[in-house]
């Protein structure tokens, strides 16, 4: 029944049922994932898979037709996907944050409409980074009226997720200069796709071009981005550390393969059999400690936004702009743990491996390869002068982001 309250609710998940159902189809994914990376393959049928197994309702309440998990067990399991393949985890990152937007908005009978479409299995893909160098401060994608529907005319990049999408989730602005978000049909006139994405990592994640040209938006479809969900901005920042955790584990999973399959071992090494050399158990052991440390800032980080969210379902806006402070501190931390841990497990891994460790065989380049690729997404550079500001000055972090909720990237 539609009302003022949102559709959030507390989480009734247990996380062992939740692997039992997902788990299966992670270890499906990552049987072929090696040869997807080789072979720069779209995982289509990778992602039609999740999209059966119902993984977009993940978040939804049980008494709404969903698995009722909360936000600490959606990000691990999304880092259990970015080990199994980080392109296929990447590409869920879109539809899951608006997933959580029609959860966090008051029901009407158009957010209950979107919550039947999640659960029936449409797919949502991103378009708020503008072509062409815009900023969200300058948006040049338009949204006009049109009789009795919106048309958007404008060009996005970064659309991750597009070419698997049944809907894409586009910021643009009004006549009136209100930065707005419309949902569109991927595959109406007026709208094209490119998989033009040149970056050196994360090659399948259809993070490339999309141009609109009139493309009809209908009004239930338009929501004021001012709007969205208060944490917004951290909850796209939290998927992009889980699939960075998930690498770190998947690097430690690779790496001890790899050690295991070496049949001989230097002659100034510390044992005949590379198993047995103390300083090459010791880089694994690195790994290892890198790989916890990024599961742990990811479960303490994710942990916050359960507490946002809470916060939203008793409707205490007071206790949610405080929570929102603590989370953008709490996500700043954790971006520097998980992107340092990621970095340096993907790197100092081969010091275990000798010559055949950098075998296109085992292409285990494309870890740090995927790792850098979204460490490159939100700049850490400017994460520690945040938390700093704000330890010392007090300086409020959410006042940084042209958009309340925070940027997208």
């Amino acid at each position: 029944m539609s009302g003022t309250t949102p559709s959030l609710r507390h989480a009734t998940a247990e996380f062992e049922e939740l692997r039992k159902r997902f788990g299966p189809v992670f270890d499906k994914i990552a049987e072929g994932n090696l040869e997807r990376e080789k072979g720069r393959v779209f995982p289509y049928e990778q992602v039609r898979w999740l999209i059966d197994a119902r993984f977009g309702a993940v978040r939804i309440p049980r008494e709404l037709g969903g698995f009722g998990a909360s936000l600490q067990q959606t990000f691990r399991l999304l880092r259990e996907l970015g080990a199994a393949d980080p392109n296929v985890a990447h590409v869920w990152r879109n539809h899951l944050a608006f997933v959580e937007d029609r959860l966090y908005a008051p029901r009407t009978p158009a957010t209950d409409a979107w919550i039947e479409r999640f659960l029936g299995g449409d797919f949502v893909g991103g378009g708020w980074t503008e072509a062409n160098n815009g900023t969200y401060a300058n948006i040049q994608t338009k949204l006009a009226r049109e009789g009795d529907h919106w048309v958007l005319t404008g060009a996005k990049f970064y659309a991750t997720g597009s070419l698997y999408a049944d809907w894409l989730d586009v910021l643009a602005v009004t006549p009136d200069g209100v930065p707005t978000t419309a949902l569109v049909k991927a595959d109406q006139p007026g709208v094209s796709l490119a998989d033009d994405w040149k970056g050196f990592g994360q090659k399948t994640t259809a993070s490339g071009s999309a141009t609109y040209t009139g493309a009809r938006v209908e009004d239930e479809n338009v929501f004021p981005a001012s709007e969205r969900f208060s944490y917004q901005g951290l909850f796209y920042q939290t998927a992009l550390l889980a699939v960075l955790a998930g690498i770190t584990e998947a690097t430690l999973r690779d790496g001890v393969a790899a050690l295991k399959r070496r049949k001989r071992n230097y002659g100034h090494g510390l044992a005949e059999v590379a198993t047995a050399d103390p300083q090459l158990l010791q880089v694994i052991g690195k790994v290892s400690a890198a790989s916890f440390g990024a599961e742990s800032a990811l479960s303490a980080q994710s942990a916050v936004l359960d507490e946002i969210a809470g916060a939203r379902i008793a409707g205490d806006e007071e206790t949610e702009r405080r929570r929102l402070v603590e989370g953008h501190i709490a996500t700043s931390r954790a971006q520097l743990v998980i992107i340092e841990a990621a970095l340096q497990a993907t790197t100092v891994v081969f010091d275990a491996l000798g010559s055949s460790g950098v075998s296109e065989d085992l292409l285990l380049d494309r870890h740090w390869r995927n790792a850098r690729t979204l460490a490159s997404h939100n700049p850490r550079v400017y994460k520690e002068r945040i938390v700093g500001d704000w330890h010392v000055n007090q300086a409020d972090p959410t006042a940084l982001f042209a958009i309340p909720a925070g940027q997208s990237e």
